[in-house]
């Protein structure tokens, strides 16, 4: 992985990187604009709440009958100062002045303005009987200032009230709100950050720590060494939908005139004997299975894919069937011809033992005797051998075979009338192979601890039908297990063994043929085998 990793060079940023950054400015912007919406708001609804308040003082104090009587009666004029006074430091602004039509001061924070004209321009509209609400600058500075009318039992105007809040105080009140919302933005940012690196860090582990360049690479090498596989690839989700199919996968089951697409189907609806919704049922692996799909046979292994224990989908690989049996063909060959030269060559090494030993001797006489017995015998057995099995693959089978016997001290006899010609169909040589190599391997192992050591092959062909007899001297097979012999894996010489039999049965299976066994406790066991065999001739 690291090898792979080196030659995509490092990335400019890093997925982990771009997650944390990008989260972080869509929350800072986000914070950011929500201060500015929320300061705005916040700047407004405090001047209007301290206007609201100086109104509803100035109202209150305008309907006081200590104003009223006041400013009706010039010796009741003393009672309004106090009167605002107590107002003002109850309702903390920064000045209630109360004043008669001329705009004189009739109290004020200061005593020493009192009746002085009120000062700011902006008391003309009031003293016409209309409330407002301004901002102005006077002898206690730049403030906020509500104006209320004062009417008297007659409802005739005879003054006016103003309440005063300093601006610098609704600044402050504002400049507090703005920070109370600055903290939160900075706490708010702070959560983001952290939030940010949590999911970067999530979504880093969710994808294995791969960055994305690094999947694409992973995903195109993946993919294409599923299409470059022999074997046809098809894989399901825990609810059959297909899922994936290679391009081996696809061309075998066009063969089979099934035609896609595939993905997104579910695989009973397309090849209904798939048995792939089974293993995902089961949980259990199904290997080295034959299949048929409409007209062609297939080898199939289908294994459910488990993660976490549970099992989130199945995989099925298959090939054809003539593809496999082509290939064991060739291989069956190979291992007949190297064992037929292993055999020969062990047996050989021997005769020039005995030759090397003799010329030690230097009996030269008896040198050229054994030479020329040696080379008579092998012509001898190889002209028999060939001039009976017109088919060289069988015909140097059994040639290792006889080679092989000699090398384990056991006398192999081959009898029949006639010859047996070569097969119109090449398959059949390999079913024979099969059936003749583990019969006579079977007998051979009969024989291994008897005293008289002999396995006979006999054959007869006649009337496009094939009999073949492998005779044994061994032991013999009891009744009770001749019942077990063609269950695979069933066997009394250990573990690994139980193989040969089964294969011989599925062999004459396909040939059509059948098989007797002939067996007497201690006279050896016979196996007749007969099928149809037409030649090419």
């Amino acid at each position: 992985m690291l090898g792979w990793k080196k030659r995509l060079g490092k990335p400019k940023l890093r997925l982990q990187s771009t997650i944390t950054l990008l989260v972080c400015i869509v929350v800072v912007m986000a914070l950011l604009v929500t201060e500015i919406l929320i300061t705005n708001r916040i700047s407004e609804e405090t001047e209007n709440s301290q206007a609201e308040k100086a109104t509803d003082i100035a109202r209150i104090v305008a309907k006081s009958p200590i104003v009223m009587n006041g400013l009706k009666n010039k010796t009741a004029e003393k009672d309004i100062q106090t009167f605002a006074n107590d107002i003002k430091q109850s309702t903390h602004v920064e000045f209630i002045v109360v004043m008669d039509m001329y705009g004189t001061r009739k109290s004020h924070p200061n005593r020493n303005l009192l009746g002085l004209h009120f000062v700011g321009g902006d008391e003309g509209p009031v003293l016409k009987g209309k409330e407002h609400i301004s901002i102005a600058n006077g002898t206690l500075g730049l403030s906020l200032r509500s104006f209320v009318p004062v009417y008297d039992q007659e409802n005739k105007q005879i003054g006016a009230v103003a309440v005063g809040i300093s601006l610098e105080k609704v600044n402050q009140a504002i400049e507090q709100s703005r920070k109370i919302i600055l903290i939160g933005v900075g706490v708010g940012i702070l959560v983001g950050i952290l939030g940010a690196l949590i999911l970067a860090r999530k979504i880093k582990a969710i994808l294995f720590g791969l960055e994305p360049s690094e999947m694409a690479k992973l995903l195109e090498e993946r993919s294409a060494m599923l299409q470059s596989t022999k074997e046809g690839i098809l894989a399901v989700d825990q609810d059959a939908f297909t899922t994936l199919v290679n391009n081996e996968g696809i061309r075998l089951l066009q063969k089979a005139g099934i035609h896609g697409p595939f993905l997104g189907r579910k695989v009973d609806d397309y090849m209904p004997n798939s048995m792939l919704s089974s293993v995902l049922g089961t949980g259990e692996s199904q290997l080295d299975q034959e299949q048929e799909i409409n007209h062609i046979t297939i080898l199939t292994n289908r294994v459910p894919v488990v993660v976490k224990g549970k099992i989130v989908g199945a995989i099925a690989t298959f090939r054809e069937k003539t593809e496999i049996k082509q290939l064991a063909e060739q291989l069956t060959g190979v291992k007949l011809y190297a064992e037929a030269l292993r055999t020969q060559s062990h047996e050989f090494m021997n005769k020039l033992h005995v030759i090397s030993g003799l010329i030690h001797m230097k009996d030269y006489q008896m040198v050229s005797s054994y030479i020329t017995k040696i080379v008579d015998h092998q012509q001898t057995e190889v002209e028999f051998v060939v001039s009976r099995f017109k088919d060289p693959v069988l015909a140097g089978f059994i040639l290792g075979k006889l080679s092989f016997a000699r090398e384990n001290g056991c006398e192999l006899i081959i009898d029949g009338e006639g010859s047996l010609p070569e097969p119109e169909q090449q398959e059949i040589t390999h079913e024979v192979v099969t059936i003749l190599g583990n019969l006579i391997d079977n007998a051979l192992d009969a024989v291994a601890d008897r005293p008289h050591k002999k396995v006979t092959l006999r054959f007869d062909f006649y009337d496009e039908v094939l009999a073949l007899e492998v005779h044994d001297t061994g032991q013999g097979i009891d009744e009770d297990v001749r019942h077990h012999l063609f269950i695979k894996g069933y066997s009394t010489k250990g573990e690994n063994r139980g193989i040969g039999l089964s294969l011989v049965q599925r062999s004459l299976e396909k040939l059509n043929g059948q098989i007797e066994i002939h067996s007497q406790k201690g006279k050896g066991t016979t196996f007749i085998v007969t099928f149809p065999y037409k030649s090419k001739q």
